[in-house]
């Protein structure tokens, strides 16, 4: 056995006698005279309830009920799992499920395939993104909701599943008949080399296999003779810890600490180090991160710069640093309660504090409450790096070069809630036909946009347009004045060429989300990155910039 697998498996051990332990010690503190008082209270509530209640009550909601009472008064992720929440938790960190391979969205009533994931049986059956699902085993899905789209879908490996799809562009509707199969949920989507020669990997999860696949992807990109690493953590939630420490550890290794997690039960205080050689430890490093780039991401985001590894790009992360445990029950269902809190090598918390909790004795806060981001950086707590960087604590990773998100307006808003990108891209694929993995929108593409909008009537309101309906609202019509409604009806041509300007401002955005949606359609989900994201990501092109600038690159991990 390899020393990496021993020390995992060491890990692992400990994580299992710790869980026993602070169970024991949970029935311990349970059986103390005031708690127990307390408890016998509740069980003759449950008594009375079930037994005399005007009607019939479940007991086993009863119990669940009280469950989820009682940890709704901790913070947000301690949760009662029932037998399906536990399995579909156990899938989502094993990386797999038994299916077809298609992710799908429900939208106008009908089940709509975003793409079928390759080398799956849905893919070689022909399905093709923007298919409608309109019957499963011969009854309609008009209606269906998303969870009983997948209870439907998902099966057994080898069991067969019939489906009836309707295409645009394709007259009659198709049935297909597919043989389920186990189906790997890839937490590397796309790994591969720039025009720059940058190595870029975007990782989206952590699972059970997403450090075998960031290994695969670095060793692969580094017999490219990359000139740096982009690590690409937006929008990703996290996921298992010992995931995280192994991925940190790749760019890190000999014996670094990687995160330390501190409780009130000193079993859960430790240390988790990284001991083995680095997979890439000279290359330069970028780091992407967002607002939703929590826990493992934090934990990876926060040791690479903690360490002085790598840059940290984009916005200050969501700031989850909370340790759950996963307590199993007698009846199959199970626990996830916080039991620590993360803390990154510089000694900084990475969980944002909410805007009540106690700087003492409220260790995680009250849930329902928005994060406290009153402080600037000059009140936060200070830390510094290896090197003597100055970092700040409060919660969440603070990039090193901050970039500005994509500024949302009203138009691009509607565009992505009706879906218009999407279903111009059915429209245009199916009228277009040759098309190339990097061809252009141009000003044509743009003008058959507006057109298509048009026939679909899509409209937007914007801010002003609101107000400006609440004040018409108010005047009343049969009071107003001539020069009154002289007055509001050039107000509202102003506000149509307002609309107007909208489009124009957002033109740049509008052709990538077109041909994002095209190239998706055509060539799979993974074609996006290539031939959109590394051309268009602000976040991605200042990773690129500075790594094709040492100069650029050795300023930013300087002592100031």
């Amino acid at each position: 056995m390899s020393d990496n697998k021993k020390n995992f498996r060491v890990s692992g051990i400990i994580l299992v006698l710790a869980t026993i332990i602070l169970l024991v010690g949970g029935l311990v503190y349970a059986l103390s005279d005031g708690i127990q008082s307390d408890l016998k209270n509740l069980a003759k509530v449950a008594v009375e309830v079930e037994s005399r209640y005007v009607e019939k009550v479940n007991p086993q909601d009863l119990v669940e009920a009280g469950i989820k009472g009682m940890l709704g008064l901790l913070d947000p992720y301690s949760e009662f799992l029932d037998k399906k929440q536990l399995s579909a938790f156990v899938e989502e960190t094993r990386g797999e499920f038994e299916g077809l391979g298609i992710e799908i969205d429900v939208t106008k009533d009908y089940i709509v395939i975003v793409s079928p994931l390759e080398g799956t049986p849905a893919y070689r059956m022909g399905l093709q993104a923007g298919d409608k699902i309109i019957e499963i085993e011969g009854q309609s899905t008009k209606g269906i909701s998303a969870e009983e789209a997948l209870a439907k879908l998902r099966g057994k490996k080898g069991t067969k599943v019939k489906i009836t799809v309707s295409r645009e562009g394709v007259g009659k509707p198709m049935e297909y008949t597919i043989t389920r199969d186990v189906i790997e949920i890839k937490s590397v989507p796309y790994w591969g080399l720039t025009q720059e020669r940058v190595g870029y990997i975007r990782l989206n999860r952590f699972a059970e296999t997403s450090a075998g696949e960031v290994r695969e992807a670095l060793v692969e990109l580094q017999k490219k003779n990359p000139k740096g690493i982009i690590l690409d953590l937006r929008g990703n939630p996290g996921g298992l810890l010992n995931s995280a420490v192994e991925i940190a550890g790749f760019f890190l290794g000999n014996g670094k600490l990687i995160v330390e997690t501190k409780s009130r039960d000193i079993i859960q205080n430790r240390k988790f180090y990284y001991d083995l050689a680095p997979v890439c430890p000279d290359l330069p490093l970028v780091v992407l991160v967002d607002e939703g780039s929590a826990s493992a991401s934090e934990i990876v985001a926060g040791a690479i710069q903690d360490w002085d590894r790598g840059i940290i790009v984009g916005k200050t992360t969501f700031g989850k640093g909370l340790v759950q445990t996963l307590i199993d029950l007698n009846d199959g269902s199970a626990l996830k309660l916080t039991t620590a809190k993360y803390y990154v090598p510089s000694g900084r918390s990475i969980q944002k504090p909410t805007a009540k909790e106690e700087d003492t004795s409220g260790m995680f806060g009250i849930p329902g409450q928005p994060p406290d981001t009153s402080k600037s950086k000059q009140e936060k707590e200070k830390f510094y790096t290896k090197k003597g960087r100055l970092v700040f604590g409060g919660g969440g990773v603070i990039p090193d070069v901050e970039i500005e998100g994509e500024e949302f307006n009203s138009l691009k808003f509607n565009l992505l809630r009706q879906q218009t990108f999407f279903e111009f891209a059915l429209s245009y694929t199916t009228r277009h036909k040759n098309i190339a993995k990097d061809f252009v929108v141009d000003d044509g593409v743009l003008a058959e946009f507006r057109e298509f909008l048009k026939s679909k009537h899509f409209e937007f309101t914007t801010a002003y347009q609101l107000e400006f309906d609440k004040l018409k609202q108010n005047l009343g019509g049969e009071s107003r004045s001539p020069d009154l409604k002289a007055g509001l009806e050039e107000l509202e041509k102003a506000l149509e060429e307002e609309k107007e300007s909208e489009f124009d401002k957002s033109k740049e955005y509008i052709k990538w989300k077109i041909k994002e949606e095209i190239v998706a359609k055509l060539y799979g989900r993974e074609a996006i990155y290539e031939y959109v994201w590394v051309k268009w990501h602000p976040e991605i092109l200042k990773g690129i910039e500075l790594i094709t600038s040492p100069s650029k690159y050795q300023e930013r991990l300087s002592v100031k």
